[in-house]
């Protein structure tokens, strides 16, 4: 039987939904998802094994000018979704009319390999301003194949997946068949706290947060964690330790929930909160995290 193997890269702005596709092509969520810029920071990997495929797909931030090292760094992340994509993913959602980046735009128009233009969100628009959207993209990337489609309600997201299936090339499988991601279990740990922050505190707090997680220990009916919450400044370790450390207890109450879900186990986790100055334009700290691997 022939076998079927590649990486389908996902790009586009911020919050247009390639975590939410990517999480429902692979049955798993392995991208945080929130209503806020940049939550997605490194380049995940989300494998699907079929019995002649496997799609090992890629999550990347959204495009973004960079204004400091961490940006700087996520933007490096996408750039590395051009080099080694069978097939290139370009999200857009309902309304918008641009990439934050023309480099990056004429790169997708350009591309030789081929390109699925994915407009996402249709559920929150009417049919004039459907078909209106879709004369604009289909003239703008006339080398992409269109769909439109609701990542979040899942209308035409098994479509496109049999379309990415046709499209990729021969090849024996690149990962161990019953692999899910290239990301360690702490790099979800660190994911999962992450994302609570980004929900419950808002201004500079969340971007200013990086989590580090120091012990994870298995054992056969409990896993026990211990992670650090890196902070910039000592005013941002008290928002977010919060009165008498109730913040900082909902945030490890509801990450740890996600955790015993996503991990099939009891969890017990340990939170602190550390001050680590300016580590987002710290190169050393960065790479320390996971970030400017070039």
């Amino acid at each position: 039987m022939m076998h079927k193997a590649g990486f389908v890269n996902i790009i586009g702005n911020p919050n247009v939904g390639k975590s939410t596709l990517m999480n429902a092509f692979v049955g798993e969520k392995l991208s945080i998802i929130t209503s806020k810029a940049q939550t997605t920071r490194h380049r995940i990997l989300g494998i699907v094994n079929g019995e002649d495929f496997q799609m090992i797909l890629s999550d990347t931030p959204g495009i973004i000018k960079p204004a400091y090292e961490l940006q700087q760094s996520m933007m490096d992340f996408v750039k590395s979704a051009f080099e080694d994509a069978d097939v290139l993913i370009y999200m857009v959602e309902i309304g918008e009319k641009e990439l934050k980046d023309e480099a990056f735009f004429k790169k997708i128009t350009a591309s030789k390999i081929p390109v699925l233009l994915l407009l996402n969100k249709i559920d929150t628009s009417n049919q004039d301003q459907l078909e209106a959207q879709a004369e604009l993209w289909q003239n703008k990337v006339p080398n992409a194949e269109f769909y439109p489609i609701s990542a979040l309600t899942g209308f035409n997201v098994q479509n496109v997946f049999n379309r990415i299936v046709e499209l990729l090339p021969e090849s024996p499988p690149f990962y161990p068949k019953d692999q899910l991601t290239d990301k360690p279990e702490r790099f979800f740990v660190n994911e999962a706290i992450r994302e609570k922050i980004l929900i419950h505190y808002k201004k500079e707090i969340p971007y200013a947060v990086e989590v580090d997680t120091e012990e994870f220990f298995e054992e056969e009916d409990i896993i026990r964690i211990r992670s650090v919450i890196m902070v910039e400044r000592d005013s941002q370790k008290g928002i977010l330790i919060g009165h008498k450390g109730e913040a900082i207890k909902r945030v490890g109450v509801e990450a740890r929930k996600d955790l015993e879900k996503f991990f099939g186990k009891q969890v017990h986790l340990e939170l602190y909160v550390k001050v680590n100055k300016n580590w987002r334009s710290n190169i050393k700290q960065l790479k320390r995290f996971g970030y400017n691997q070039k």
